[in-house]
């Protein structure tokens, strides 16, 4: 029993000053996120094969048709959703993801929510809603690093950059494709490149995707035909369809919030949001059923087939109509591979759209669709490199690659320029956090006002003659005094200096020479909000006040910015490793 204690302590002395010890821990992670992963998706999987009766090989999307009767999975797969959220009815708060862990947490994630969330998005997905997996697929990876992280007692910015590695590998074992899981750690989970994190991703995201294709899951490649790019104008039109991609990813991502907010105002909403949604899918899936499950049966379909331009727009509608639906009555799960799915319709459309109007062929309709597919995903997903990495992966093909750089970019940059988040943000925004990335902001928000202000300042009646003033604060006593009304409530701030001065008539009250009177900290504030309220009010300090505007600290401006530079200055060699 010794030796597994001694092999812990160990780890935890090495992993905080060896580097080669933390890939090492990180390489582990990426193998045994890969076999989550692998369980994660057969449960899927296994659940469309016995409810639609699926070949051994095919696609639930990429069948020709599914019978009404065998729709009505829809709706049961949506009381299965509510059944399994009553059997885990501790849980109703909302669960932390891997992006929120990093950004607010320090990267720690509760195991038993994680397990919960990966398992409501394999019902979702499983009964042929119109969700991906990937969600549930970095939940787990994420998971795998913060465990890890905790057992080892590791520093904040280690234990972020396990959970970047265990999402990335997910990605990776899910895709085949280490680059697209070190890129999505990066860009999505982390929120920064940094030479820190460089290493543990990549050996993370190589180790899963390994462990993956040794069990015997496919790298997810794109058999199309497919051509390169060698005119400028090619860039110039794809640039543009990244601007169209922005524009819907971004309706898209509202038209989920607003379905959102519809269906919780439905009777017993709490346990019928995901029945009713199952419901109102079935008409979508009778017209077609590339619109169930993820999409990845039907993207396939669509760009090996010509495809008529109709069938292909239509398709895009029912679709997006589809994830809207699932997502907003309930169903668990992302928009990652649908956003993907998506964009191929967009670029194929775009692409056919062009030669019309040019009278000539211009853009191929294959390459449209690949560099849509990425365009659409850095839109609604974020990480512009992940998903151009995606696309050469899945194509070998670097010329193509350059245009769905160009196209992912435009569209990222719109989408942040004038909406602010991406789809996993964009839900966190909506339950009233604001944070726009992965970025640490977590140990500014631990930095209130009420931990760093000075605790029961010298406070004096706002009545008190100037004479009586300067008997209670003689010079060099202090620089302030806080005033309080007859209730004892907070009235301002008296410089001592300005009580002092011999001009002012020495029977005027304080409260008449007062500053700052009407504005004070609230002790929930974090710092960042103590230091816009500073620069707002020009004051050097101000008073913290409870609730009942009752003075229960004083806090200064020099005070506050030295701490947000100590604490900057600690977060940046967490991320970027000691100097």
């Amino acid at each position: 029993m010794r030796r597994p204690s001694t092999v812990v302590r160990w780890l935890r002395r090495r992993a905080r000053v060896s580097e080669v010890v933390l890939i090492a821990i990180a390489t582990a992670i990426g193998a045994l996120t890969a076999l989550a992963t692998i369980a994660v998706g057969a449960v899927a999987r296994t659940l469309q094969h016995l409810l639609y009766d699926l070949g051994p090989i095919a696609h639930l999307s990429a069948v020709p048709s599914v019978s009404a009767l065998t729709l009505l999975a829809l709706p049961a797969g949506g009381a299965a959703l509510t059944l399994f959220g009553l059997l885990t009815v501790s849980r109703r708060r909302a669960m932390v993801d891997a992006v929120e862990a990093n950004a607010l947490h320090g990267g720690r994630m509760s195991a038993g929510d994680s397990v919960v969330l990966a398992g409501q998005t394999a019902i979702s997905n499983g009964f042929g809603a119109s969700v991906g997996l990937e969600a549930a697929y970095a939940q787990v990876g994420g998971m795998a690093g913060s465990l890890a992280a905790q057992a080892l007692n590791l520093r904040r910015g280690d234990w972020r950059v396990l959970v970047g590695a265990g999402a990335g590998a997910a990605i990776a074992a899910a895709f085949g494709a280490p680059l697209t899981g070190a890129f999505y750690a990066f860009e999505i989970v982390i929120g920064a490149y940094t030479p820190a994190a460089l290493a543990p991703v990549a050996a993370a995201s190589l180790a899963g995707a390994l462990t993956a294709q040794t069990l015997g899951i496919q790298p997810y490649v794109l058999d199309a035909d497919y051509g390169g790019i060698h005119e400028t104008h090619h860039y110039l039109l794809y640039a543009l369809l990244g601007a169209v991609c922005a524009v819907l990813g971004i309706l898209l991502m509202r038209a989920v919030a607003l379905t959102d907010q519809a269906s919780r105002k439905l009777p017993y909403a709490a346990y019928i949001r995901p029945t009713v949604g199952g419901l109102l899918l079935i008409p979508l899936a009778l017209y077609s059923p590339q619109v169930l499950s993820s999409g990845h049966g039907a993207l396939h379909v669509d760009l090996a087939v010509n495809t008529p331009l109709l069938f292909v727009a239509t398709i895009f509608v029912v679709k997006a109509a589809s994830s809207v639906v699932s997502l907003g009555f309930g169903f668990r799960g992302g928009l990652f591979f649908a956003s993907l799915f998506l964009g191929t319709l967009v670029g194929h459309i775009f692409a056919v759209g062009i030669d019309t109007a040019a009278g000539a062929p211009m853009l191929d309709p294959v390459n449209g669709a690949l560099v849509g597919m990425a365009a659409m995903a850095a839109a609604v997903v974020g990480g512009p490199m992940t998903m151009a990495m995606l696309v050469l992966e899945a194509t070998h093909s670097f010329t193509l690659t350059g245009a769905v750089i160009a196209a992912a970019l435009v569209a990222n940059t719109i989408v942040r320029e004038t909406f602010g988040f991406s789809f996993s943000t964009w839900r966190l925004h909506l339950r009233g956090q604001s944070i726009r990335s992965a970025r640490d902001v977590g140990w500014m928000r631990s930095l209130t006002a009420g931990s760093m202000m000075r605790r029961n300042p010298r406070t004096i009646a706002a009545e008190t003659p100037l004479d009586a003033f300067r008997r209670a604060f003689p010079l060099g006593s202090a620089t302030r005094a806080v005033l309080v009304d007859a209730d004892g409530r907070y009235a301002g701030i008296l410089p001592v200096a300005s009580a002092w001065d011999e001009r002012r008539d020495p029977a005027t009250p304080a409260a008449d020479i007062a500053v700052h009177r009407d504005a004070s900290l609230n002790p929930e504030l974090d710092i960042t909000g103590v230091l816009r309220r500073l620069d707002a009010v020009q004051a050097d300090e101000l008073a913290v006040v409870d609730a009942d505007q009752r003075v229960i600290g004083l806090l200064s401006d020099a005070y506050v910015r030295r701490r947000y530079a100590e604490e900057l200055e600690k977060a940046q060699r967490d991320l970027f490793g000691e100097a």
